[in-house]
């Protein structure tokens, strides 16, 4: 059985990781029998997650994961898309995987209120005379991270304005389908869904949770993918209707 090294549930989502949803999402597409276990990033062969173990098999990095489940069991998450329909989804989760994503990820760690809320949480099993220290020495390794990728140099309206085009480029290309490419899902939307119900997530009060809301067809969207591969997630809307 492939095994999965995941983070586990966070900020009332699946996993906390956009990464590691869209492999779980994909192992999940793929109709694959997967374990899901506690990952550690510092015996990992990048030092981040995901990655899976098959058959005494490492595999390290989202998109090789999908690469290699799909060559190893005939599985195509892209059956019966076009050969432009297939460069249209890499283009789009490439889109996705570059100014949307490390926005997300700036909006949480960098924005202090929003960190404690949330990736503060990462380090309470740290020793307590040592974790502030610790915290410092990674927030600096993310920042650093993101002043190398260029995200990190923007202004936080410079940031929001990158966002906000791929937003609205994603809206387009999303119009009235129940899902990107048409009526099923394919891979791109296992990325899709996950960074955009990162950005909804309620616990982060974000200007780009609001740009997300903004676009009507990403609340249902999200919503749908939910129904179909958490449906077991005890997500924030139900919690909603449940609490009315």
């Amino acid at each position: 059985m492939i095994k999965l090294h995941a983070f586990g549930p966070a900020f009332s989502l699946p996993e906390p990781s956009p990464y590691v949803t869209k492999t779980e999402v994909q192992l999940r597409m793929a109709g694959l029998a997967f374990e899901k276990v506690k990952g550690d990033l510092e015996n990992t062969p990048k030092h981040k997650l995901p990655i899976i173990e098959d058959n005494g098999v490492i595999v390290a990095d989202s998109t090789f994961i999908r690469a290699h489940i799909e060559r190893t069991r005939g599985i195509d998450l892209d059956e019966g898309l076009t050969v432009r329909q297939r460069a249209e989804a890499w283009a789009i989760e490439r889109m996705l995987e570059d100014h949307f994503c490390w926005t997300l990820v700036h909006e949480r760690w960098m924005d202090e209120g929003n960190f404690q809320k949330g990736p503060a949480q990462f380090f309470q099993a740290a020793p307590e005379h040592l974790r502030a220290s610790i915290i410092k020495d990674v927030r600096a390794r993310v920042a650093a991270n993101m002043h190398a990728h260029g995200i990190g140099r923007h202004s936080d309206a410079e940031r929001l304005e990158l966002a906000n085009r791929s937003l609205a480029a994603l809206a387009a290309l999303l119009g009235d389908k129940p899902f990107l490419m048409g009526d099923r899902p394919t891979g791109v939307d296992a990325f899709a869904f996950a960074v955009l119900a990162g950005a909804l997530a309620p616990l982060f009060d974000t200007p780009l949770r609001s740009a997300v809301e903004a676009h009507g067809a990403f609340t249902p969207y999200v919503q749908r993918m939910a129904a179909r591969f958490y449906p077991d997630h005890a997500w924030w809307w139900r919690q909603v209707r449940q609490a009315a």
